[in-house]
């Protein structure tokens, strides 16, 4: 095989397991059981719970603390948390 064909299926092979492992992280996450709220801006990057105006799902988030990236909490915590937001508030 040739040194530009052996190249070739390497480059498919690596782009296909990338594209598992994208889809993998795209999730949505279900409601919890619990009382709950969604809490924003407070999220670690790839730790959001579900989709936002930047994000298509869950795990998506690219920088931490991104104000519209949020995750479940108990009813109630978020507001509880330094810097976090129930989205609810006036801007």
């Amino acid at each position: 095989m040739k040194s530009t064909q052996t190249f070739a299926l390497a480059a498919l092979a690596s782009a296909v397991a990338l594209a598992a492992t994208v889809a993998e992280a795209q999730t949505n996450v279900p409601k919890p059981t619990y009382k709950f709220e969604k809490c924003y801006g407070v999220v670690k990057a790839g730790k959001n719970d579900c989709f936002s105006a930047r994000h298509s799902c869950g795990g998506t988030s690219v920088k931490d603390n991104e104000p519209d990236a949020w995750i479940y909490v108990p009813a109630g915590a978020c507001g509880k948390i330094t810097g976090a937001s129930t989205g609810t508030e006036k801007k």
